[in-house]
């Protein structure tokens, strides 16, 4: 259950998830004062078996420099080199980290570079590049006041690679990121805030007062307004709460009803839908002017309002009547009431608007309506009790309080006079209700690919990995120390903005001349660009605590053999080699108590360090480095970890 997450898209299907770890060997930091940037289209440009691949890394700055710490997009045009038509859809995979001058003259340019790379498409425990335009990561909601990062691709006997914990001032209901993933919305109700992660650096930027009890968090589809859901005791304070999300300023509270909120917008952000559960209403609002501009009766206990592009109109599913009542937008009003069983809860859309699934608590099933016509056209059982519901492209994935089973429906198969395929898959082995108290946030969250989705099981807390097309999850991440309660994907991944240009947005490194490392699967090109950073006189240089980064070939080893134990030390957040250090050392263990022993490493050039380690037991063994010249601090946290495998000793 700790295999590393595969992916399926592109050039990631050459390995695993594209967080490679791998091996570099800096060369010191250039220091430039003013590096001008060429024209990348024309002065960067690879040509090779009939492709044309051409870089642009391109400054946000207005004077056009790269210059560090600042912003920049890296671009890969991507285009057929005799027709000069785009390539799209072919997921490119990219790395930036510091030039090897050293490697590429041992081995040449190009040889050094396809080996780096191919360092890179491994997810051991070990140095990572310096930026990773492949990577995504999952961030996992805990019931205290925390969250954490989780980097699915690392897993070394059974011990995932938690990055970094979120700390908030009071315990998570409820979250959203933007398209771009560059920032997370999280309720706090305790706070009355809602607290705004940067998830590049992983920290909290602010919290925003968002009016009394804040649960339920949405964005409008242009981005621009937070609206945040108000559960208040009084009919002042329950309904709305608008943020601007450039300021991160408080525009407006709007009083719209009693009770729980769901809060669902029309395609073109001009109005928005709010149900208020105890009124029996919706409120349908003005968007430009933040005005309320009708309150519709929708039934006695409205639990959930979705919209559909395709039908332009909201979908309000009510618990008590068992109903599902379409408003139409452009009229505001009610377009039709369709009439089906008690026990109505979370209803979806598939993407493209066409299929409305509404799930059943009391009845254990899925009600799915076609947008087309407004008719309920399939009733199908589902797990136990369900109450969570997300989409791919091709499946509708059901969450059941009562069953730790998923349900899985295939969109295809959906339609009137056919016959709907659905299938399942355990997440765990107990029902999410045995764990108390959930959050509103969705313990299902869908992978950056779009075929596969993270299940979090709250009470065995751990997060499933589920790839379509297979019969169980293939991998499990125990979230140690805290308790799991919701997932979400945050994808650091170039991304294809217009049909063959694919780009990513990087807070520049440091100083200095760097690789740009870029592998196409189909035809297969590894190429590694260069670029060049200028250093920035309005940064304040700090070097930091000396870290260790391992590099190890391998993650297991057979009993009795020999094994090496890699590792360069770098320092501050542009990752400065440090050579010639004396008195390094290894110190290593097996788990889970054993005496520790000790080994001296030594500097074998490029900032590598190399340590000879005798793993003369089966189990797992872990690996520190000390060095007292280097401070008390130095390595308190890093760690790597060798599974050793039986074998025969010679």
């Amino acid at each position: 259950m700790n295999r590393t997450i595969k992916c399926a898209s592109g050039a990631l299907a050459l390995g695993l998830a594209l967080i490679g770890l791998g091996v570099f060997r800096a060369a010191p930091p250039v220091m430039l004062d003013q590096v001008a940037v060429p024209d990348a289209w024309t002065g960067q440009t690879l040509e090779r078996d009939g492709v044309s691949v051409a870089l642009n890394v391109k400054p946000l700055a207005e004077d056009g420099v790269l210059r560090e710490g600042e912003f920049a997009d890296v671009q890969f045009r991507i285009t057929d080199k005799a027709s000069g038509q785009p390539l799209a859809g072919v997921a490119p995979g990219a790395w930036v980290d510091p030039q090897t001058t050293a490697a590429d003259q041992a081995q040449g340019r190009d040889k050094s570079c396809k080996s780096r790379v191919g360092m890179f498409l491994k997810s051991n425990i070990g140095a990572r590049p310096l930026l990773d335009l492949n990577s995504y990561f999952l961030l996992v909601m805990n019931r205290d006041a925390s969250v954490s990062v989780i980097d699915p691709s690392v897993s070394v006997g059974g011990i995932t690679s938690t990055m970094a914990r979120i700390d908030i001032k009071q315990p998570p209901m409820d979250w959203v990121t933007p398209r771009d993933n560059k920032r997370i919305f999280v309720s706090m109700p305790a706070a009355g805030e809602v607290a705004v992660i940067d998830s590049e650096q992983f920290k909290v930027l602010d919290s925003v007062a968002a009016g009394s009890n804040p649960v339920r968090v949405a964005l409008q589809p242009d981005e621009r307004l937070l609206w945040v859901g108000n559960n208040g005791k009084t009919a002042e304070q329950s309904g709305v709460t608008v943020i601007d999300t450039a300021s991160l300023k408080t525009l407006k509270h709007l009083a719209t009803g009693n009770g729980h909120h769901e809060i669902a917008f029309s395609k073109d952000s001009r109005f928005a839908f709010v149900s208020n559960r105890d009124d029996g209403t919706l409120s349908i609002i003005d968007i430009a002017s933040l005005t309320l501009l009708k309150q519709l009766k929708t039934g006695a206990h409205p639990l959930s309002v979705v919209y559909s592009p395709l039908s332009g109109a909201a979908y309000v599913a009510d618990g008590k009547d068992g109903t599902v009542t379409v408003v139409d937008a452009a009229s505001q009003s009610v377009r039709r009431v369709i009439k089906l069983k008690q026990g109505l809860g979370p209803m979806g859309f598939s993407a493209d608007g066409r299929f409305g699934i509404v799930l059943n608590t009391l009845e254990n099933q899925a009600s799915v309506i076609d947008a087309a016509n407004d008719a309920l056209i399939h009733d199908l059982d589902v797990s136990a009790e369900p109450y969570q519901l997300v989409f791919t492209k091709a499946y509708a994935y059901v969450r059941g309080l009562a069953s730790s089973k998923v349900t899985m429906i295939n969109l295809a198969s959906l339609g009137e006079g056919r016959k709907p395929i659905s299938q399942g898959f355990e997440a765990g082995t107990q029902p999410p209700r045995l764990a108390g108290d959930l959050p509103l946030a969705s313990s299902l969250a869908v992978s950056r690919d779009d075929n596969a989705v993270f299940v979090v099981n709250p009470v065995d807390n751990t997060t499933y990995f589920y790839a379509e097309g297979m019969n169980a999850p293939m991998s499990g991440y125990p979230n140690r120390g805290q308790v799991a309660r919701a997932a979400l994907v945050i994808d650091r991944s170039l991304r294809e903005v217009e049909p063959g240009l694919y780009s990513a947005r990087i807070k520049l490194p440091a100083a200095g001349t760097f690789d740009v490392a870029f592998l196409l699967n189909q035809p297969n090109i590894i190429h590694c660009f260069s670029t060049v950073v200028a250093t920035n006189n309005n940064i304040v240089q700090h070097a930091g605590v000396p870290k260790v980064e391992f590099m190890l070939d391998k993650s297991t080893a057979a009993l009795g053999s020999a094994y090496t134990v890699r590792f360069r030390i770098v320092q501050g957040k542009q990752k400065a080699v440090r050579s010639g250090v004396k008195d390094v050392q290894v110190r290593y263990f097996l788990a889970p108590s054993s005496r520790p022993q000790l080994v001296a490493a030594r500097d074998v050039g490029d900032g590598i360090y190399e340590a000879p380690v005798t793993l003369d037991q089966q189990g797992a063994w872990y690996l520190h480095v000390r060095a007292a010249s280097l401070g008390a601090s130095f390595d308190d946290q890093t760690f790597a970890s060798v599974r050793v495998l039986p074998g025969h000793i010679h």
